[in-house]
């Protein structure tokens, strides 16, 4: 153990820290301005200086090291005179604009300012002028006020990895600008918004309608956009949501957002929002009661399943609705309306690609922490952007490259451009070649183990040669011979695979490849996932052979656990896969179909055909937040509500299970809630009557929740 000494409070400490840190672990504030958690040591503003006895000169706490039995003070005379000064020095030039900056009341210079002085500059040149920036469409640079603590600069570069911008010119003419000259070119995190202590960089999303002081209502929630899973916070006026910020600490982002999760929320006060249920007559809309309309689909529904049976009757989940919102619908299918016919978007890409990893390698080996990116050797990548797809993720696998590790690439990747010098781009349709020349070329060097005798046995006999490679997919034998050298000599690697590669033609020998190439380099595989809840959806049965859980359908004991909780039989016959639904509709074989938060016709491939065939449907309906091509077809729609709007849980591509909270009202109604009633009106009674209800319900159904608390 350390033991300093901080205005006379004694401090014990486990490891090594800088002062200012050990100061903040015991409640000390020591001021700063170039200091922030997310990055390095700097120690540029000098406002973090202090007194340590037996050093002559004051010291700054934002880079020295602690010692045992160090003595330190943070608040004399002599540190208040120099901060006093310093703060006169940044105000030379800084403009005071206080009233009509937004960052008042939330202004670091303007606190210290407020604590130290000075009551007045002596310096009576003109202010140096900056003309502010409008070009970026939804950022605003005011470098008048910018003190150059480079916060901005270093976040972009350490963190981020974009190094779009930089300090220019020297001495009383540096600035900071991106390298591009006017306008930002990067990707629009918004992380300079997060760590800039002053005006210079904010957000043109809500400029000058709000004062920080006046965001009484904040809520703590996750970022509906990806599988990541970000937590981040939501700050409400009026009940509109006015600016979203992370939360630094949380454990999956760590205070970073992707531009999507940070301005991506104006679509929730959109004009265009369905508040209102809407039942088709004549061809033509008219606004309903909920009464009306949730009777109209109970008759309706009750009418098919009578006349035609439960087989004629499907349902479609989603990715963006909650657990407790898949859960209830995949319940309404199975005990109301009595088939297993229920399936969802992720089986495109998501969802086949699990199963076919895990039925290799077992249950939970696609379920990789994200931050293990970073600490891996190598990451090789292929099928996606994952800097697009789930940007934060992308993060991680730059921070594996800062960090020394190697990136390897099938493909050209934007994001990674930088950090991947060594890639190969094979000839269209030709990456199955590639691949198995990489799997024949590691075999020969590695050798098989027979550690998993069944994917040696599908493995065994591939033989391509490097000169099939070269000849094929039009890949120099060097670059392939130094790629493979990096793969197969990597300690500790990570494979991440996008949809490119789970939605293409083959994607099931390109998967077992990309399994054989994991397996022979003992490493970890991540599947990108672009909807925020394409784990949860699976996790709560959202599929034809699957119960909650993963238990399947025709095992008589998933079925019996189950049904002890729902009070009623569970079908066994495996129901219908999304396609399937799509072939019965055209068919004529299916009389209706229930699509809950999800767009088939813009999602599925061939939305031609897929448009067709649900216009082929004899009673179609419609839960979605918006009028969709898919809820134009519908014989009803009723609004739901969108993330901000409703409490609940996502479960993210790691499978870590994390609240959803309500932040603003809304005009229409939880999507559980509305299946909810529409079971009642059938003759089934839902008991729930909030969020917290299904979760427990869930964990008594489902092994993989067991034991687990809404609170957790």
């Amino acid at each position: 153990m350390i033991s300093i000494t901080i205005d006379g409070k004694e401090i014990k400490l486990e490891k090594p820290v800088t002062v200012l840190e050990a100061a903040r672990s015991a409640g000390i504030k020591i001021p700063t301005l170039c200091w922030h958690e997310q990055l390095e040591r700097y120690g540029g503003c000098r406002l973090c200086l202090v007194e340590v006895e037996k050093i002559p000169r004051l010291q700054t706490a934002c880079t020295l090291m602690v010692a045992d039995g160090m003595v330190v003070k943070t608040e004399t005379e002599q540190i208040a005179n120099v901060r006093r000064g310093i703060l006169e020095f940044l105000l030379i030039n800084h403009p005071l604009d206080c009233p009509v900056c937004d960052k008042a009341g939330e202004c670091e210079l303007q606190d210290l300012v407020e604590k130290y002085g000075p009551a007045k500059g002596r310096y009576k040149e003109k202010k140096r002028k900056v003309p502010e920036s409008l070009e970026d469409p939804i950022i605003v640079r005011n470098m008048e006020r910018c003190i150059m603590c480079t916060r901005c600069v270093r976040m972009c570069e350490g963190v981020q990895g974009a190094s779009a911008i930089d300090v220019i010119g020297r001495g009383g003419h540096s600035h900071i600008e991106p390298f591009s000259g006017g306008k930002y070119d990067c990707e629009y995190c918004g992380n300079c918004i997060s760590v800039c202590p002053v005006g210079a960089i904010m957000s043109r999303l809500h400029r000058h309608s709000f004062r920080p002081w006046q965001m009484v209502n904040e809520t703590e929630t996750i970022c509906p956009y990806c599988g990541v899973g970000c937590t981040l916070i939501v700050q409400v006026r009026d009940d509109v949501i006015k600016r979203v910020v992370p939360r630094i600490g949380s454990v999956v982002n760590n205070g970073l957002l992707c531009t999507r999760g940070r301005f991506g929320y104006e679509f929730v006060g959109n004009e265009e929002r369905l508040t209102e249920p809407l039942i088709k007559k004549n061809g033509v809309f008219e606004k309903s009661t909920w009464e009306e309309a949730i009777s109209l689909v109970a008759k309706k529904l009750s009418e098919i399943k009578e006349k035609y049976g439960a087989p004629a009757i499907t349902g479609i989940a989603s990715p963006r609705c909650t657990n407790e919102d898949n859960y209830v619908f995949q319940k309404f299918m199975r005990t109301v309306i009595g088939t297993n016919n229920i399936d969802s978007t992720a089986r495109t890409g998501y969802a086949g690609a699990q199963r076919f990893i895990e039925n290799i390698f077992g249950q939970g080996a696609t379920a990789n922490i994200i931050p293990g990116l970073s600490n891996s050797d190598l990451v090789f990548v292929i099928g996606g952007d994952p800097t697009t797809v789930n940007p934060i993720l992308g993060l991680q696998i730059r921070a594996c490259s800062r960090n020394g590790g190697s990136i390897l690439t099938i493909g050209n990747f934007k994001g990674l451009e930088y950090f991947s010098p060594q890639k190969l781009t094979p000839v269209l349709y030709t990456e199955d070649v590639l691949l198995e020349g990489i799997v024949t070329a590691l075999k020969n060097k590695k050798g098989l183990s027979d550690a998993n005798p069944k994917l040696e046995a599908k493995i065994k006999d591939i033989s391509t040669s490097i000169e099939d490679v070269k000849n094929i997919c039009k890949i120099e034998e060097k670059d392939f011979n130094e790629f493979l050298n990096i793969l197969s000599e990597s300690t500790n690697p990570s494979i991440v695979i996008g949809k490119e590669t789970t939605q293409s033609n083959g994607a099931s020998y390109k998967l077992l490849l990309l399994s054989a190439i994991n397996y022979l380099i003992n490493g970890r595989i991540y599947l990108l996932s672009d909807r925020a809840n394409e784990q949860g959806l699976l996790d709560m049965g959202c599929a034809p052979d699957m119960l909650p859980g993963y238990m399947p359908v025709s095992h008589p004991e998933s079925r019996k656990k189950c049904e002890g909780a729902w009070k009623t039989a569970a079908p066994e016959k495996k129901g219908l896969a999304i396609f399937e639904m799509i072939d019965s509709a055209r068919n004529g074989s299916l009389k209706a179909m229930y699509i809950m938060g999800e767009n088939p016709v813009f999602n599925l491939p061939d939305s031609g055909n897929v448009e067709s065939a649900l216009k082929n449907i004899g009673f179609l309906v419609v839960q979605d937040i918006f009028m969709t091509e898919t809820a134009k077809l519908a014989d009803v729609v009723f609004p739901a509500l969108s993330w901000a709007e409703k409490d609940g849980t996502f479960t993210n591509m790691e499978r870590r299970i994390q609240r959803l909270r309500k932040a603003v009202n809304g005009n229409g109604m939880e999507d559980w809630r509305i299946i909810s009633e529409i079971a009642k009106n059938m003759g089934r009674k839902f008991d729930y009557s909030n969020a917290e209800d299904i979760f427990n319900e869930i964990c008594r159904v489902s092994p993989l929740h067991k034991g687990l608390t809404y609170e957790d």
